[in-house]
């Protein structure tokens, strides 16, 4: 049996709740209302939608954005890490051990050269060498490292693309 808010909002995305994510993606410190008027829906049912994206896992979460270089955190490095083996242990020993790195902003499993590229920051190069020697290095079955570094940012930011969510127009509600 389908969930009761399932039922009432529809299984499906509509032009509101794409409208939503756009909106929360920009500035997610906007109040119910003020989101509201920005969708053109009132705050009752503007809320209920909210509920319902965070409920089906389209909103996973609410973050301030920081600047990393304004805390100190100038390096930017990305770093293609492979593994001794390519084995489902192996690797999930080397993704739990990864994961729990504060210094890794994100990490792929990847395909082509390597077997994983991960983004990591530190306070300058000094500081990252030592944490690959004194970190990466001590991982379970990390076999090498390649690292390329950020000379600047061209574009940064996570505001996902929407216009592919073609969507039919349905009530309010």
């Amino acid at each position: 049996m389908s969930d009761p808010a399932e039922l009432a909002h529809g299984a499906a995305l509509d032009r509101y709740d794409v409208a939503i994510l756009g909106e929360l993606q920009r500035d997610a410190r906007l109040s119910n209302a003020e989101l509201a008027t920005r969708i053109g829906l009132s705050a009752a049912p503007t809320w209920r939608r909210v509920r319902w994206l965070e409920q089906q896992g389209y909103i996973t979460g609410y973050r301030a954005e920081i600047d990393r270089r304004r805390i100190g955190l100038g390096v930017l490095a990305f770093v293609r890490i492979d593994a001794d083996r390519n084995d489902a242990e192996a690797t999930r020993a080397l993704e739990a051990a990864i994961r729990a790195l504060p210094e890794v902003l994100s990490c792929h499993f990847i395909s082509g050269t390597g077997t994983f590229e991960a983004q990591v920051v530190a306070t300058d190069i000094d500081a990252y060498s030592r944490w690959v020697r004194e970190t990466l290095f001590n991982l379970p079955h990390v076999k090498d490292m390649h690292t390329s570094f950020s000379l600047g940012e061209v574009k940064t930011g996570h505001l996902l693309p929407l216009t592919h969510l073609h969507v039919p127009s349905r009530g309010p509600g």
